[in-house]
């Protein structure tokens, strides 16, 4: 029977974790945090739901206990401090990195052979963090970016269309960030139409453009991070695994020479399964996308950088 971690008992924690056990993803879902009680309430206010939503799942929080956590299939790290108005996601990498990798080595203590789904922002350098530490193959790795930036890219392209996002097409590479996410317009259709076709090319600028801020713009309205579509796109991933769908999905990956770089996560479209991800699907972008791409792999690097600086690494 399957087993799912979730890492952070916080607002997208717990929405991951409510997410999989109205879908009974996994027969066994443990929220963790280090807050005394906190996950363990979440976890009791979910399981409260379970005769009104048809859960048929264990839903279990603990306080920092790892040994609850033992032989995950699946492990989605959630912690660390959530972005403020104004924040970027860069500027959380001092505080969350040390968090990150406190847990990520926590839970491989316990389930050595678990699938790993960083969300913690900035999520590529945390995603980065995490393949040098663990010293798992880079399959078992995934950032959740670009399940998020593409979930959101095409809310925008439906809102400018008039049409229900689930006929749209849409898929965000590069960074998990305001200034590095690459929205692929010439690739994005409605009902299998390239949305080019129906759409201005005015329109299309201020559609990526809503999509690159669609965090950030959240953020402001809220005053916090957001967490309904995050914590659904971690879900939506972990089910992937489980359920060995094949589904393709952009995610921050290690590559190793696809796109034509190396030694950087970076969002791009992988083959979710049971093993994590399974192959690289490299597009046919267009010169633009191409250059955006490398701009972000270039300031994605800087990024990096501070966690060498900083000794994380």
């Amino acid at each position: 029977m399957s087993k799912v971690t979730v890492i952070g008992a916080g607002n997208v924690g717990a929405t991951c974790a409510d997410v999989l056990a109205k879908r009974n993803v996994a027969a066994d879902i443990v929220l963790v945090d280090v807050k005394e009680g906190y996950a363990e309430g979440k976890a009791m206010d979910i399981m409260q739901t379970a005769t009104l939503t048809n859960i048929y799942v264990r839903v279990k929080g603990v306080t920092n206990d790892y040994t609850a956590t033992a032989n995950s299939d699946v492990v989605v790290v959630t912690s660390g401090m959530a972005r403020k108005p104004g924040m970027t996601r860069e500027e959380l990498i001092g505080v969350n990195a040390g968090i990150v990798k406190s847990v990520v080595l926590n839970a491989l203590e316990y389930s050595p052979d678990a699938k790993l789904i960083i969300v913690s922002n900035p999520m590529d350098p945390m995603c980065y963090l995490t393949t040098k530490i663990s010293g798992l193959p880079r399959k078992r790795i995934l950032g959740l970016g670009g399940a998020l930036d593409g979930a959101r890219f095409k809310y925008y392209l439906s809102q400018a269309l008039k049409a229900n996002a689930n006929d749209i097409h849409g898929t965000v590479i590069g960074g998990h960030g305001d200034t590095t996410m690459v929205p692929l317009a010439s690739l994005a259709t409605y009902k299998g139409i390239p949305v080019s076709k129906i759409l201005s090319q005015e329109k299309l600028d201020e559609v990526i453009e809503a999509s690159k801020v669609g965090g950030a713009t959240l953020t402001s309205l809220l005053g916090t991070s957001s967490w309904y579509a995050p914590g659904a796109a971690a879900a939506s991933l972990v089910e992937a695994i489980i359920q060995d769908r094949k589904a393709l999905n952009p995610c921050g990956v290690l590559l190793e020479g696809e796109y034509g770089e190396s030694d950087i996560v970076i969002g791009v479209p992988v083959v979710v399964g049971k093993d994590g991800w399974e192959k690289i699907i490299e597009l046919p972008i267009s010169d633009k996308e191409k250059e955006k791409f490398k701009a972000s792999v270039d300031a994605t690097r800087k990024v990096n950088q501070i966690l060498f600086d900083d000794g994380m690494i």
